[in-house]
């Protein structure tokens, strides 16, 4: 009877220690999927944090594209500008000289 009863004690305790293994490997696995969730979405949200920065450098280069065409044309005109007014000017100074 006492050999029975070990046995039977022993088999107990295998089928308790098998299901508490069962129950935390459940409890960790559900606590596995939240972290891995909470990382997605701290990825996700820095990933659109770099998106919007990303287009906001866009948006500031074409931006500052077109001032540089602007400005190109302005100092094109100028140079024009210039030098039509050096003929001029050798005009003029070659007027004088002959005087």
């Amino acid at each position: 009877m006492n050999m029975e009863l070990t046995a039977i004690v022993g088999v107990l305790s295998a089928l308790f220690g098998m299901l508490f293994t069962y129950l935390a490997f459940l409890k960790n696995r559900d606590k596995d999927v939240q972290q891995s969730a909470a990382e997605s979405a701290v990825i996700s949200t820095k990933l659109d944090a770099i998106n919007n920065g990303v287009e906001n450098i866009r948006v500031d280069m074409k931006v500052e594209q077109k001032a540089r065409m602007d400005l190109s044309e302005r100092v094109t005109r100028v140079e024009e500008s210039s030098k039509q007014a050096h003929k001029r000017i050798d005009e003029l100074g070659e007027k004088v000289y002959e005087n």
